[in-house]
This record gives C-alpha cells, structure tokens and sequence, in this order.
C-alpha cells in the first residue's frame, strides 16, 4: 500500500509540475534570471505551494499520527551546516546551469528530450559521487577516555 500512495502522490506531483510550466526550462531560466528578463510566473506556483503546505500543515500537525503511517518522521537537525550551504549552492548551481531540478527532470521522462537524457545521468553521477565521498569522509572517532567509538552525525537529505 505504501507503494501505492508514493506512486499517486508521485503522479499528481508530476502532474502539477508539467501543468505549472516547471519541466519548461526557458520558463524556469526566466524566473531565475532576475537582473535580466525577468519572468515573475513561477511566483504564483510558489505561493500555491507554500499556501496549500501551510494549511496542510495547520491541520495535519492536530492528527495523532499520519494517515497511512504510523508515525510522523521529523528531522532533528536544526542546524545550518557547512554541508547544508555547499549542497544547496550546488544545487542552485546546477539548477541554474541546466534549468532543471530533479523533480521536474523526472516528470519530464514522460515526454523526455534530449537535455533530460543529459541531465539524469549527471544528476545520479553526483548522488554516487555524493555517498562515495560521504562514506570516505566518515572517520570513527575514538574517545580516549573510555575507548568508545562514534561516528560522526550524517545529514540527510530531503
């Protein structure tokens, strides 16, 4: 059942992003390019977004548990990290490069061209890459005091 509802969620996702004009890269390039032709139209699917997720929120935090779930999972990482503004500078890097994101990139499969089948590669390439140096990068740290190891906290991505 959870399957069900990841793909229905997925499609109406998808949906929403094509009908928005988001799997359109000149659209997206425009809202972006703010000092020069300036394309204010995704504003107002932002602030679709942002209106529908508040009052989803509003009434969803008043339910004792999820409706197909048993439990809420919320992170506890309240930080702003070093790899928090590397990541999201990288991806508004490759946002801006390419004029994609990955959910748009994926619902574009559907009607794929040929900067999609550029795109999704590099996309995967960086997650392994990101989990390749990740997992290189994690030392166990000993305490010398009582001979504990631990591992350093990972950040997760959403």
């Amino acid at each position: 059942m959870p399957n069900i509802i990841a793909l229905v969620t997925g499609l109406i996702f998808g949906f929403g992003l094509a009908i928005s004009g988001m799997t359109h890269t000149e659209i997206v390039l425009g809202f972006l390019d703010v000092a020069g032709e300036w394309n204010p139209s995704l504003l107002f699917v932002l602030g679709g977004a942002v209106s529908v997720t508040v009052a989803s929120f509003y009434w969803i935090r008043k339910l004792p548990k999820p409706v197909f779930a048993t439990t809420f999972i919320v992170t506890e990482i309240k930080k702003i990290d070093r790899s928090l503004v590397i990541g999201s500078a990288l991806f508004g890097i490759g946002w801006g490069i390419s004029g994609y994101c990955p959910g748009p990139a994926i619902a574009l499969l559907a009607a794929p061209n040929w900067e999609v089948w550029v795109f999704l590669p590099a996309l995967l390439f960086g997650y392994g890459l990101h989990e390749y140096v990740s997992k290189k990068s994690q030392v166990n740290i000993v305490n010398l005091n009582d001979n504990q190891t631990s591992r350093p906290e990972q950040p997760t991505c959403g």
